[in-house]
């Protein structure tokens, strides 16, 4: 059986609110799922497409329907080669495309090849280019009864008002940090026994991730804390016109576009938090955004994050990830008040 919130317990009101409408036929044909990057969205999916998909769901622990983990349908799933749940998500381009949202118009129409029901998931969808956009229109506003849509959307990233008006919406929270901080600890156990992390280095992931623990594993497993570290003392060293903008610019360039602008993405709206009298997520930059709020009005923040999203939007037509840092570092340099004059 898999009852997703018993792993994530902060997925359980969403779950809930899907076994409740599945138990009361009464699904959405489209569903928008709302959550911060690494929160668990996909896995979610996943989830509601084993449900949808199982041929004996069985009463879990709440009595709610959960799939029974045992049958055909769940046996595919598992090994990852049901033929009747597809997923579309970015590609090289770092957009889903107009070919991919075709490839979906016509898996939904066609019928189910070994169950009873069809599930697409779209993972971030709020990365549809245009075209695709626009051919996925078609597939909403003609929804057919065998086939249900996930629409994974990242928080802050929009969707076409059009897209969004012909689904239900549904936000996924990001958890508490003592939930999250557990979550993170045992799942990292599970993963490898041996290897011990300080709790130092966790909390430090968790702060970076903004509390979504799927992201924090991610940083504690890979190179990112690192990465981060080499690119705040690079920016910390920059801002104080101890380092150049190439050098600034060549660390943040090694996180790869996607993390570099999300970091810078993070410290700016901290900087907006600090100008309206908030405390900063990244405790680490507090000194340094505090300084800057306190020399500069608070729209500035927010033409930073305008910076980034051009930067963002640039990235999905392959903008050299070291020209796009280093137009969003001159923009936080310009905001260091000159020396006065003697």
């Amino acid at each position: 059986m898999t009852d997703i919130s018993r792993d994530m317990p902060w997925l359980q009101q969403a779950w809930d609110r899907v076994q409740a409408g599945f138990a009361e036929n009464r699904l959405p044909h489209a569903l928008i799922v709302n959550g911060e990057r690494g929160v668990g969205k996909r896995a979610w999916a996943e989830a509601v497409a084993e449900l949808l998909l199982c041929d004996s769901p069985t009463g879990g622990d709440s009595g709610r329907p959960v799939a029974c983990g045992r049958c055909k349908q769940c046996e595919l799933l598992a090994a990852d080669s049901h033929p009747d749940v597809r997923v579309y998500a970015p590609e090289k381009s770092r957009m889903v495309k107009v070919d991919q949202v075709r490839a979906l118009s016509a898996f939904a129409v066609a019928s189910p090849q070994v169950a009873h029901h069809k599930v697409a998931i779209i993972d971030r969808a709020d990365q549809l280019n245009i075209n695709a956009a626009n051919a996925l229109l078609k597939t909403l506003e003609e929804p057919l009864p065998d086939v249900t849509l996930l629409l994974l959307q990242e928080s802050g990233r929009p969707l076409l008002p059009t897209i969004r008006s012909r689904c239900q919406a549904l936000n996924i929270p990001v958890p508490p940090k003592p939930q999250a901080e557990d979550w993170l600890a045992r799942t990292l156990a599970q993963r490898d026994p041996d290897q011990v992390y300080p709790g130092e280095v966790l909390s430090k992931a968790l702060m970076l991730a903004g509390n979504a623990p799927r992201l924090a594993a991610e940083y504690v497993s890979g190179d990112f804390l690192d990465l981060r570290d080499a690119a705040f003392e690079a920016f910390r060293q920059y801002m104080k016109g101890r380092g150049t903008v190439a050098e600034a610019a060549k660390a943040f360039k090694a996180l790869g576009l996607d993390d570099a602008l999300f970091l810078l993405e993070g410290w700016a709206a901290d900087l907006a938090r600090v100008a309206a009298g908030g405390q900063p997520s990244d405790s680490e930059a507090a000194d340094m955004l505090s300084f800057l709020a306190r020399h500069n009005p608070a729209w500035k923040a927010h033409e930073l994050l305008d910076n980034i999203r051009e930067s963002r939007a640039a990235g999905v037509y392959n903008a050299n990830p070291e020209l796009e840092a280093t137009r969003i570092l001159l923009a936080w340099r310009s905001m260091m008040p000159g020396k006065r004059a003697s």
